[in-house]
């Protein structure tokens, strides 16, 4: 297992590290040993959470040993200390930072502690649920939200459960819990089988780990965090992994909307206190005040008071609705004389009201009186209290803003009459770094925030109102032919694509957009994914498919027809509780050998497919929220005021920026699930006009930008694409096996010998590069991690080691003889091998690209009838001229001959660069030449180096030729950086 020497830090890392990955854990540990924020952008698919985990892991490591647990990477089995043993849970972690890793679902976390199983790494760990997922009491697991927690605690307090009552002794007699990598899963079955309660199992082990799992939730919510006792969040690191969302989610936490249903079942909740208390002391004679049905009285009072005042408020203007600023709101309920002391008082009130509620539900008052057995709806109240008296501050009112909208009753519902009008209290925040002031104020070493997408990062950090002086936008780890990437603004008809809201209800565009996509599904082969911006615009946009044809056109069959002619249709439901129905009946279609493929219609960007199942992404527009929203409309106002030169915010961002920066994000999600892994290849499609603005590019990711191309003629693009897809199915055989986001960093395959490398080196190197346009600023961006390759496997030979291993004249002479005799034998084999190969290769290729005609023009689906200056061939129906397999073959045989010009008067095959390289390298140079070709091979240096040194070995006057020779057998991937070392020599010599 690789070991790189990062920052004076040894990473223990699974696989060879991508130049991105060591740049990546480089700002990881920049992050951490300096005690700064971090904003670090990688795509999916690079191994971001593995180089997390290693990289803090190893830094983690730095101050001694993990917790009651082996030491990863070798410490092994170490024993707690003396203090460990001896102090509390919490006088453990407190000598040692913890990590805690945040994502947004459990199924983001079990990933990350399946990438946690693949290193070498054993810390102390636990993860953080809820009881609807740990439960495992027969009663209280039936139950949902806060009736379940309720329960819980009564359960809890009276003693009565009899997996929480073993928990202690558990623990005791299983102290090594959590030194090996587990899921909730796995908590979930130790309850199952041993008997304790699997929530408060993670509970106890939160105490003292060396990273803690947990959901966003755990951190960002105020009370969820007070319940983390035992860590020091002084000497914690905070890791918000999958954070493209994370300011609307810290800004939806610190906002509420009071809901008029929900006020009226509050009401109904109080009402049922009054009568429970009534009876429960009709029955014990206790004054016990919490059984004081006063005390819910003047609550019930209150909040029908509440329910008053809100329905007589003046609302002139019903899409505009009642606005009022944020410190408005405790004008408004100082009036119902609810202030911050007062709240106390009410917030207790509720707290015994919801524990009343839960005994009513246990049946053990045996009152005729039935409580609910829903959630506890004051539980609203109560968190609506929290959040407007904040620990008794004010002074953050000020980032909100006092709404409330008139709605008619759109269902039926028991509390309400169908069509009346309703009142919605709502109460936004619009400044998502009060949740992050939260943790500078507990003093946390760093916050690492990371995704896939976080572009722009300016915008992000403002939102956040937090100093971000470490950030990275990583390129990808894929190669540029592994990657399409278009902006399309007029369809076959030559009429523009453009999704906004003059345009995309006419005729005209929703034929342009579906004839577009009956071509795209022709070409991509398998799994095609359309995102659209929103449901309204994919429901439009399909029931005029499956009605209506082009204009133009002479074939009969609707347009809905002709797609689902190549591929089979599956449409996003509504409702997320179908999506994984949908998510099914695309997978069997993809199964379907009779077609070629399904196509997917979707609005949420947060797909995930993989492989064959995703090979293209057509994005249709740009998601905008409604901007007449009431919401959007007041943010949009805020960040303006916030913006002006008058609150010293001349870097601050507009309501303007922000609201196409939240839409751009959403497509640069979408668009970043196509590439999955390092061995997977995809197109992105953009079709639309406004993606070739330059304001909408610079808002795309940093990795597509180097790819992006606009076209302005619809037939380059159909013959970009097909040739894209052509070249990538045909070379699919070859290609390594098609992995998951954990293989993905595995090296390409080990089995050639040290002498078969440059003939394989000049096969790939020749596939690759074979029709194959690198981007100009491709060398450029390669250059920026030139510094990294110094950074070599600190458990590996180095150059210098090599050279003292051959130091003996008589052993460089001997190991160049025997060399010589093995490198003129398997090397000539495979050298004849190579040059066969790549002649059937081509003939095939030439073959395949003759046979395909039909296919071929059968990608423009345009009628004879259209006059436009879109370059296409003519045709009726679905039919056309077939291209001339002359000129198509003679094209395949120019390109051949670009690359063979390029290296003429060069060695091409491995035997006749060994002829050469002997004829010019001197007895001990030519062995060292040989040992860089096995360190090659056996990647025991790093690429970098490895060119580096045989660039230099190469770099006298007259070994110029070798210099240019060997470019033929370096990969494509590592291309830039030959040239770059070929042009400083060749610079040199000729000063």
């Amino acid at each position: 297992m690789p070991v790189y020497s990062i920052r004076g830090v040894d990473v223990d890392f699974p696989y060879d590290a991508y130049d991105c990955q060591i740049t990546y854990m480089d700002r990881v540990l920049q992050s951490l040993q300096q005690g700064n924020n971090a904003l670090l952008e990688s795509p999916t698919g690079t191994g971001k959470t593995l180089c997390l985990l290693c990289s803090t892991l190893a830094w983690r490591r730095t101050f001694g040993e993990f917790l009651r647990g082996g030491g990863g990477g070798g410490g092994g089995g170490s024993q707690p200390s003396a203090s460990q043993q001896s102090g509390p849970s919490g006088t453990q972690s407190s000598r040692y930072p913890v990590i805690i890793y945040a994502s947004r679902t459990h199924s983001q976390l079990r990933q990350v502690i399946k990438e946690l199983k693949a290193t070498s790494y054993r810390p102390k760990m636990a993860v953080l649920g809820s009881r609807e997922q740990m439960c495992i009491h027969d009663e209280v697991s039936k139950l949902r939200g806060k009736a379940q927690n309720n329960g819980c605690h009564y359960l809890c307090k009276k003693r009565l459960c009899c997996h929480n009552n073993i928990v202690t002794e558990y623990m005791r007699n299983n102290s090594e819990l959590g030194s090996e990598p587990f899921d909730i899963e796995d908590l979930v079955n130790i309850g199952r089988t041993k008997g304790p309660c699997p929530y408060y199992i993670s509970r106890e082990l939160s105490k003292s780990v060396d990273i803690l799992f947990a959901p966003y939730n755990y951190l960002i919510d105020p009370g969820n965090r007070r319940s983390l006792t035992g860590i020091p969040w002084d000497n914690a690191v905070l890791i918000f992994d999958e954070a493209h969302n994370l300011e609307s989610i810290c800004a939806d936490a610190a906002s509420f909307d009071l809901l008029p249903h929900n006020l009226t079942s509050c009401i109904a909740e109080a009402q049922e206190c009054i009568q429970l208390c009534s009876f429960k002391r009709s029955i014990e004679n206790s004054a016990d005040k919490q059984f004081d049905p006063e005390n819910y009285a003047i609550l019930k009072a209150l909040l029908m008071a509440l329910e008053k005042k809100v329905s007589e408020l003046v609302i002139e203007s019903k899409e505009l609705g009642y606005t009022k600023p944020g410190s408005y709101i405790h004008e408004f309920l100082s009036e119902l004389n609810i202030t911050s002391e007062t709240s106390k008082k009410l917030i207790e009130t509720i707290d015994s009201a919801s524990l009343l509620l839960e005994e009513g539900n246990s049946g053990e008052t045996k009152a005729g009186v039935k409580a609910k057995a829903t959630v506890s709806r004051l539980e609203t109240i109560r968190d609506m209290l929290d959040i407007i008296f904040r620990g008794g501050r004010q002074d953050h009112a000020k980032y909100y803003r006092f709404h409330v909208n008139e709605s008619r009753q759109a269902s039926g519902d028991s509390l309400q009459l169908f069509g009346k009008a309703t009142r919605t209290l709502s109460w936004w925040c619009f400044n998502p770094g009060l949740a992050m002031e939260e943790f500078l104020k507990l003093g946390v070493r760093s916050i690492i925030l990371t995704s896939g997408t976080l572009s722009p990062l300016d915008s992000l950090a403002m939102e956040l109102n937090l100093e971000f002086p470490v950030r990275l936008e990583n390129p990808h780890v894929i190669s540029p032919d592994q990657i399409w990437v278009g902006v399309v603004p007029v369809g076959p008809s030559g009429h523009s694509l453009n999704s906004s809201y003059r345009t995309r209800e006419t005729i005209k565009y929703k034929q342009e957009l579906g004839l577009v996509i009956v071509n795209f599904a022709r070409i991509v082969p398998d799994g095609l994914l359309v995102f659209f911006p929103s449901y309204s615009m994919m429901d439009k946009c399909i029931d005029f498919w499956k009605n209506r044809n082009h204009e133009h056109s002479v074939d009969e069959n609707t347009i809905w027809q002709r797609m689902c002619k190549h591929k089979q249709p599956v449409i996003e439901p509504r409702q997320s509780s179908n999506f994984p129905d949908a998510i099914e009946d695309y997978a069997a279609k993809l199964r379907d050998s009779s077609t070629s493929g399904a196509i997917f219609f979707a609005v949420s960007e947060g797909l995930d497919f993989a492989d064959r199942a995703g090979r293209a992404v057509i994005v249709t527009g740009m998601p905008f929220s409604t901007p007449t929203d009431p919401k959007v409309r007041l943010k949009r106002d805020y960040l303006d005021k916030q913006a002006t030169p008058s609150n010293k915010n001349p870097k601050g961002l507009t309501g303007e920026e922000w609201y196409v920066q939240q839409a751009a994000r959403a497509v640069n999600q979408a668009v970043g699930r196509v590439i999955r892994h390092r061995h997977d290849y995809g197109a992105i499609i953009y079709c639309d006009e406004r993606f070739v603005w330059p304001n909408y590019q610079s808002q795309m990711s940093y990795w597509l930008k180097p790819y992006i191309k606009c076209y302005s003629k619809y037939g380059e693009v159909v013959q970009t694409l097909t040739k894209f897809f052509r070249d990538k199915v045909s070379l699919d055989s070859s290609k390594p096996k098609e992995m998951d986001c954990d293989d993905s960093i595995v090296p390409l395959a080990d089995k050639y010998s040290p002498q078969d490398i440059l003939s394989y080196s000049a096969a790939t190197a020749a596939n690759e590069h074979r029709g194959t346009t690198v981007p100009l600023n491709v060398t450029t961006r390669r250059s920026n991690y030139m510094k990294f390759a110094q950074i070599t496997p600190a458990n590996r030979a180095t150059l210098s080691s090599i050279k003292q291993g051959c130091s003996s004249s008589s052993q460089l002479a001997s190991s160049r003889d025997q060399l010589s005799q093995d490198s003129q034998v398997d090397m000539t084999m495979h050298g004849h091998l190579t040059e066969h190969s790549l002649k059937s290769l081509r003939l095939k290729k030439r073959a395949k690209i003759a046979g395909i005609s039909n296919d071929a023009v059968g990608l423009h689906d345009v009628s004879s009838k259209l006059q436009h200056n879109v370059d296409l061939p003519r045709y009726q129906g679905e039919r056309s001229t077939p291209l001339s397999k002359r000129s198509t073959i003679d094209e395949a045989c120019e390109t051949n001959e670009v690359i063979g010009e390029r290296s003429r008067g060069q060695p091409t095959t491995g035997p006749a660069f060994l002829k050469q390289a002997r004829e010019k390298l001197g007895t001990a140079e030519y062995g060292e030449f040989v040992e860089l070709m096995k360190a090659l091979k056996s990647k025991s240096m790093h690429m970098k180096d490895s060119l580096e040194a045989i660039a230099k070995l190469f770099s006298s006057p007259g070994r110029l030729p070798l210099l240019e020779g060997f470019r033929v057998f370096v990969s494509k991937n590592h291309l830039p950086l030959y040239e770059q070392l070929v042009r400083k020599y060749t610079v040199a010599n000729t000063n």
